[in-house]
């Protein structure tokens, strides 16, 4: 049995219906919502029908039907394709670059304003993992003093790349030795991989004499965080926001099922693993079992790529029901892979300087 234009009309409009409102769909709300042109016993017998192809399932004998995730991936392969071929005037490209610009200065900046702004947009979770550091060039090391025992490291990597960790120390250092420091780390680092680790922590251990004698035991309070710094960038940094919207859901009214889930996007390596199993597509979507992880049975994953020079780098991604509003999603993740590709490529290329 094959899925007409009737059938596919009914699918659509009961899937639509039950986005909209998280409950069982019958014939009859079907016929008044849905101008589809045939009476509601003739809908019923599709409905029927729908059911043995797999496409419905019917939670109690007096309830209507919902979609399974044979009819989300259904709908979805339809919907998708016209999405990413579309080239909508309507489009939140320009606006959510207007906002992610408004902070784009570090790139650490464009991924946390990217990540807000896609959960604020969809209403449900998103992440970003960030490309993996260890093959950024060290530009320069920066000490800046807060107050007295309090410095602020920054580390600045290629392409505007920055990070930074607020340290407190046991005695103040003068601002005149920071320079110093700041300055024979920058000479001594300049143009070092983050993953040599090995070399420069040679460099911290072995090259810094001259400075050691003139700063005493501040450059050796400092070595072991710039150690650590340097040695935490090599891991997978993932940015998420939104993580709790999960519990406005109606399917997560469940307490257990809801911790689940949260413990699983909250887990960076889970979200990694889970981006490296739906590949390298420039977009992507595994809806309810089509996931591996038990905890994403019930949930769809819209993922996009965004690139540097053409070059893959990292993911973006929203994780919500499988009822969730997928042209909306499809086309918002869409416009945020295309706005974070312009921004990252105008802004961050040090060929452009």
């Amino acid at each position: 049995m094959s899925l007409d234009k009737r059938k596919v009309k009914i699918l659509k409009a009961i899937i639509s219906s039950y986005i909209d409102n998280a409950e069982a769909v019958g014939s009859r709300t079907i016929s008044k919502k849905y101008e589809l042109g045939v009476s509601p016993a003739t809908i019923r017998n599709e409905m029927s029908d729908l059911e043995e192809m797999g496409f419905l399932v019917q939670p109690h004998a007096s309830a209507g039907r919902i979609p399974t995730d044979k009819a989300y991936r259904y709908y979805v392969d339809d919907l998708w394709k016209k999405v990413l071929d579309s080239s909508d005037p309507n489009s939140n490209m320009d606006q959510l670059k207007n906002i992610i610009e408004d902070k784009s200065n570090e790139l650490d900046s464009v991924f946390r304003n990217s990540v807000r702004i896609l959960s604020q947009f969809t209403k449900y979770t998103s992440f970003i993992v960030a490309p993996q550091l260890k093959q950024s060039v060290i530009k320069r090391i920066q000490l800046v003093p807060i107050t007295d025992t309090k410095i602020l490291l920054l580390l600045i990597l290629q392409s505007n790349i920055v990070k930074q960790v607020t340290l407190k120390l046991n005695s103040p250092i003068p601002i005149d030795q920071m320079e110093r420091i700041s300055a024979a780390l920058s000479e001594k680092l300049f143009g070092y991989k983050l993953e040599d680790v090995e070399a420069i922590k040679d460099i911290l251990i072995h090259q810094l004499y001259h400075v050691r004698e003139s700063s005493g035991e501040a450059l050796m309070e400092l070595l072991p965080y710039l150690m650590d710094q340097i040695c935490s960038l090599e891991d997978i940094n993932v940015y998420s926001d939104g993580i709790t919207n999960i519990l406005d859901l109606p399917e997560y009214n469940d307490v257990v099922k809801a911790r689940e889930l949260i413990s699983f996007v909250e887990n960076k390596d889970s979200i990694a693993r889970l981006l490296q199993f739906v590949g390298e597509n420039d977009m992507a979507i595994t809806i309810g079992h089509e996931n591996q992880y038990e905890a994403l049975r019930d949930c769809s994953l819209i993922t996009a790529t965004y690139k540097f020079n053409g070059k893959l780098i990292g993911k973006i991604g929203v994780i919500g029901p499988t009822r969730m509003d997928y042209s909306k999603v499809i086309s918002t993740v869409k416009s945020m892979s295309e706005a974070m590709n312009e921004i990252i490529n105008r802004n961050f290329d040090d060929d452009k300087e």
